[in-house]
């Protein structure tokens, strides 16, 4: 049975639907502004696997991820691009596409764009001001937070803190600073649409919420995104109706410690990552830690995770087609099922592949190896034929000794810029050189 941490009330609890037959899930997707970055990447990955846990274990799942296609920072990239919205967000709607299959991330059930829901949007804040949760002022439609006694109730934010981190513009047309927008006019040749309070664009938060109800119903199960939502996007979200059993939030994701930004110059890009190291890899490392702990993405990150799946692969290497055993299985599938425990299912797959070079049964070799084949599908990896794995392997060490041939000559013309231009190169991949003499030897970065 799964169990899973809720962050409203703080705990790990039985995952039980309000429709044992039908279980609901939403995650916040991106806002498709620019490429999509690691940490954007990390709740793909997570909620894909959930995804993935509960087919197991469900008769049927309705997993939606929105499509955020009408923002602020959608209008500014679109301006200094010197393009419209729509093909800001066309562009990077179609580059997190396919950064996350490269990733293994099955597409969702459901995909809403946010700009094809404003008749859902408007109506719910329609209601919202009916019944007293919210206001018009001077052109914006407002939710005025006093009206909600509950709020802070899943983040536990002090209401003396909550403009800390809000990002909520503070207004003098606002009844409490805390107050946030439904609402709010468009400037000329920015996007909008009409409405009974004139010509504008909806606020992030009444996107979800209008999402949620029209595709999902008033009543999900779970709701997910990374714990940079759980305030204030999700408490707005409850504010504003949303109703889930279960809200389950991933960690950040920091590079050699640091928080990522453009400021520090440490945004990683998938598609930069992509580069050098494969998809698979990737994906692996993101597995890595517990969800709810934060991840740190380091220089030798894809190196150690592409090793680690070369001892998977290498157990699946030449084994005949077999049926795989329940109880071998079964740890992988327990530790998932404990709060998604990515790192014991990983463990659990090692073990596996140590009992495939340890047996001495040809048959039984086949069956745990057939298990792990199996077993890794919930993770979403091991899904390559294990030779084509090998081989392109060695088509990395083929690159690393041709840049490493490269350099050489470039030394012996005493070209140092070009020879530590390459040296850079492959550190990026993970390699050291050591120069003796006129050759140079390299090794995998400890």
């Amino acid at each position: 049975m799964l169990h899973l941490f809720n962050s409203m009330g703080r705990k790990v609890m039985p995952f039980q639907p309000s429709d044992p037959n039908q279980v609901r899930m939403y995650v916040c997707g991106p806002t498709v502004y620019s490429f999509a970055h690691i940490g954007n990447a990390r709740p793909a990955v997570i909620f894909d696997v959930l995804a993935r846990i509960l087919r197991a274990q469900v008769p049927s799942l309705t997993y939606a991820r929105n499509i955020t296609d009408v923002d602020d920072k959608i209008i500014a990239a679109a301006a200094a691009d010197g393009v419209t919205c729509d093909e800001i967000a066309a562009r990077f709607t179609d580059a997190y596409h396919t950064d996350l299959s490269a990733l293994g991330v099955e597409a969702p059930d459901i995909e809403p764009h946010a700009t094809a829901h404003i008749g859902p949007m408007i109506k719910m804040i329609e209601e919202l001001i009916g019944s007293g949760h919210a206001y018009e002022a001077e052109g914006h439609v407002l939710y005025h937070i006093p009206s909600f006694s509950d709020y802070g109730k899943l983040s536990g934010a002090d209401p003396d803190e909550m403009l800390s981190g809000a990002r909520v513009e503070v207004a003098p047309f606002k009844r409490d600073p805390r107050d946030f927008v439904l609402w709010k006019p468009s400037k000329q040749g920015q996007p909008g649409w009409d409405s009974p309070w004139g010509f504008g664009r909806p606020g992030w938060h009444i996107e979800c919420s209008a999402m949620i109800r029209t595709h999902l119903g008033h009543q999900i199960d779970i709701h997910g995104g990374g714990i940079d939502l759980r305030f204030p996007h999700h408490e707005n979200e409850i504010a504003q109706g949303t109703k889930a059993h279960f809200w389950v939030h991933n960690g950040h994701v920091t590079v050699s410690g640091a928080k990522m930004s453009k400021s520090l110059g440490n945004v990683l890009l998938v598609r930069d990552i992509l580069k050098d190291t494969p998809g698979e890899a990737i994906r692996y490392a993101l597995l890595t830690a517990h969800y709810r702990q934060p991840l740190d993405w380091t220089h030798d990150t894809p190196r150690a995770s592409r090793a680690a799946l070369d001892r998977l692969y290498g157990a699946l290497r030449d084994q005949p087609t077999a049926e795989p055993n329940a109880e071998d299985i079964q740890p992988v599938l327990a530790a998932l099922s404990d709060d998604i425990n990515t790192p014991a299912a990983l463990a659990a797959l090692h073990e596996l592949a140590g009992k495939v070079h340890t047996s001495s049964n040809p048959k039984r070799q086949a069956e745990i190896a057939a298990g792990l084949r199996q077993a890794g599908a919930f993770l979403g990896i091991l899904q390559q034929d294990a030779t084509s794995w090998a081989q392109a392997g060695a088509g990395e060490t083929k690159r690393i000794e041709a840049l490493v041939s490269e350099r050489v000559e470039a030394r012996a013309n005493r070209d140092w810029n070009r020879a530590d231009a390459l040296r850079d190169e492959l550190l990026a991949l993970g390699i050291e050189v050591e120069d003796v003499g006129n050759k140079s030897r390299w090794r995998v970065r400890a």
